[in-house]
């Protein structure tokens, strides 16, 4: 009997063994979808045009913008080279038909998350900007707040959600107001550039790109409230984990970087550091691409050619930009934002 049991024993501790060897040898495989963009030698990434975020201001110049600068990153993590990736450029309705059909492995961003847009054979990632309606005043009339708004003139494209909120917004607060309506959100920012209206409204990223266009820029803010949810962020196909955990750990390690002050300035100096949560962070500790197929140091390689998130945002967005924008909700969550991340480890 106590044979039996001991043969037993042994029996079921190698097939434990031979299982964990077979699923650490797994983990190291390339997926399809990394398999397919090492074979061809460059990541495929499709963005749509918006100021800040993915732009070519002409034919000989490279594109730029928040967006872009992810897909860079993606690549430096695979290549060691931020520019071995092509950039498609996708009007709203492309995005999510050109990931189904393999165009492109990556939409740098796409559309607001919801739960539909989730179920298209399509997922997102994870959260690179956080977005919702917000308005543009002007600074003479010192509102600080949202809530400081009642019996004022808005401009809002007809026929948008932005119009349902805005109508919603005033209605729970039972404040007066009245909208200006425009077949344009083109034509509503020429509208309120003329004092045609005391505000526009839309989402706060739309915002900003239109106070830079506006005759007086500085004369104008955009206000801290947002009146709905809008979360962004890059996106996937569904059906190849290893790729979803990719892409999502890159931008983790970007939120993780600022957090830990490994920007693209100090990237060579914080390979010598002695703090435990910075060694594993770069890969100087520990095997940070075991599980995705990927060079140890791919968290080095995508700060040093790319940066943190902190460089990426102020680089196309933040206040030294054409956008000027705040970080606000998009700040690190131990700076009263959003932004929050696990650890690279």
């Amino acid at each position: 009997m106590i044979a039996r049991r001991f043969f037993f024993a042994v029996a079921t501790a190698v097939v434990a063994s031979a299982a964990f060897l077979s699923n650490a040898l797994a983990q190291t495989d390339q997926g399809p979808t990394l398999a397919g963009v090492i074979k061809r030698g460059y990541l495929s990434c499709g963005v749509s045009e918006a100021p800040g975020f993915a732009q070519t201001p002409g034919e000989s110049e490279e594109w730029r913008g928040f967006d872009v600068d992810f897909c860079r990153a993606v690549a430096a993590a695979i290549f060691d080279d931020p520019t071995k990736v092509r950039f498609l450029g996708l009007s709203a309705k492309e995005r999510v038909p050109a990931l189904q059909a393999g165009w492109v492995e990556l939409m740098g961003s796409a559309a607001p998350w919801t739960q539909s847009r989730d179920g298209q054979r399509v997922i997102y990632a994870g959260v690179s900007f956080y977005d919702g309606q917000s308005f543009l005043v002007r600074r003479q009339r010192s509102f600080a707040s949202a809530q400081d708004l009642s019996d004022i003139s808005v401009c809002v494209q007809q026929g948008t959600s932005y119009e349902l909120e805005l109508a919603d917004f005033f209605r729970a607060r039972n404040a007066p107001f009245k909208p200006k309506l425009f077949p344009t959100f083109e034509a509503a920012a020429a509208g309120y550039d003329k004092s045609e209206c005391d505000a526009l409204t839309a989402d706060a990223s739309t915002l900003y790109a239109a106070r830079a266009r506006l005759t007086t820029p500085l004369e104008h803010d955009v206000l801290p409230d947002l009146l709905t949810k809008a979360p962004r962020g890059p996106v996937v196909r569904q059906g190849d984990d290893q790729w979803l955990a990719i892409v999502r750990w890159i931008l983790f390690a970007m939120i993780d970087a600022e957090e830990q002050r490994v920007s693209k300035a100090n990237a060579d100096a914080a390979l010598k550091s002695e703090e435990p949560r910075i060694r594993h962070l770069l890969g100087v500790e520990g095997d940070r691409g075991a599980n995705l197929a990927l060079p140890s140091d791919w968290p080095y390689r995508v700060i040093k050619h790319v940066g943190n998130y902190a460089d990426v945002f102020d680089r196309n967005l933040g206040p030294a930009s054409p956008l000027g924008m705040e970080r606000r909700v998009n700040a690190l969550w131990n700076k009263g934002g959003l932004m929050y991340a696990p650890s690279v480890r």
